[in-house]
């Protein structure tokens, strides 16, 4: 254990390797000492600890305010990554466009008065049990990949899980730039009366994971399914196969309960860092009683 560094272990926490992996990986300070200091000389072994746990929540270390939490991102030294395209309202953009984050920082400003997790899974583990259970299912998936289609206001809804209009998806209030940008998304246009429908896909949902040897799932099928709905959007169409076929709702709803049991959720504490390996872990957010303010970073 790097002397800067004592790993603690909370109740909500998920063992696996006959309790050789904590996840996810939770570190505290030892003593009093500037964590932008250690994080730099410890890099190395902090990314060796991200890739055997998948993540890792820093926990009562001084970080009390958005430029800590900025400096803390930097000591790391990953690339930035910009967030365009994606579909949750988040209030920062920046204007380029992105495949996907391989790593993410999310840091809680304001702790939730109740709720507002910020739920995680071991993507590996939902692939190995959703195979074992659904090995037809898997194989269509594996096979044909899946198509995400969305359709988008021209302003944003605040009201909606997937409230983001086209011009603040794509950053800008062109059409022909957002047909651009949506193209290297590897996305398709077609133009409404009020609005577009984003066409994204057929693309892989099980990806091979090359620095860990395995195969992951790498999806949002079941957000999709179960969570994009607004008065645009029915969220049974959102998502299909890869050809178009809809999707069998019986394994959607198992494998949703697949996520349930395998995902740990701690609640946020005011200053928490929780770094997350993308390839490795899904996340997703409950819902919670305000104020909240959890700030997020991607990066490559």
């Amino acid at each position: 254990m790097a002397e800067f560094f004592t790993e603690i272990q909370l109740p909500q926490q998920k063992h696996y390797n006959n309790h050789s992996i904590h996840f996810p990986l939770i570190l505290s300070p030892t003593f009093n000492f500037s964590f932008i200091d250690a994080i730099k000389s410890h890099k190395k072994w902090l990314d060796s600890r991200l890739h055997s746990a998948g993540a890792i929540l820093f926990r009562d270390f001084p970080v009390s305010t958005a430029a800590d939490f900025n400096d803390v991102v930097e000591a790391f030294g990953y690339e930035e990554f910009p967030y365009v395209g994606g579909a949750a309202p988040r209030s920062s953009v920046v204007g380029r466009v992105p495949e996907f984050p391989s790593k993410l920082f999310f840091y809680c400003e304001v702790e939730p008065k109740t709720g507002g997790e910020t739920p995680i899974v071991l993507s590996h583990i939902i692939y190995e049990r959703m195979k074992e259970k659904h090995p037809e299912f898997v194989q269509e998936l594996e096979e044909h990949g899946l198509m995400y289609i969305r359709v988008l206001g021209e302003g944003d809804n605040p009201a909606s899980p997937i409230g983001r209009g086209w011009k603040s998806t794509f950053l800008t209030d062109d059409k022909s730039v957002a047909e651009k940008r949506a193209a290297k998304l590897g996305m398709k246009l077609e133009w409404l009366e009020d609005g577009v429908k984003t066409i994204m896909g057929p693309i892989p949902a099980i990806k091979y994971n090359e620095s860990r040897q395995r195969k992951v799932w790498f999806n949002s099928m079941v957000a999709a399914y179960t969570g994009w709905e607004d008065d645009r959007n029915d969220p049974v169409k959102a998502v299909t196969f890869g050809d178009g076929r809809p999707l069998p709702a019986e394994v959607v709803y198992d494998c949703l309960k697949i996520l349930e049991e395998e995902s740990v959720a701690i609640p946020w504490k005011k200053g928490d860092v929780l770094l997350i390996d993308n390839w490795a872990v899904l996340h997703s957010r409950r819902s919670f009683d305000p104020p909240r303010r959890v700030l997020a970073s991607l990066c490559k």
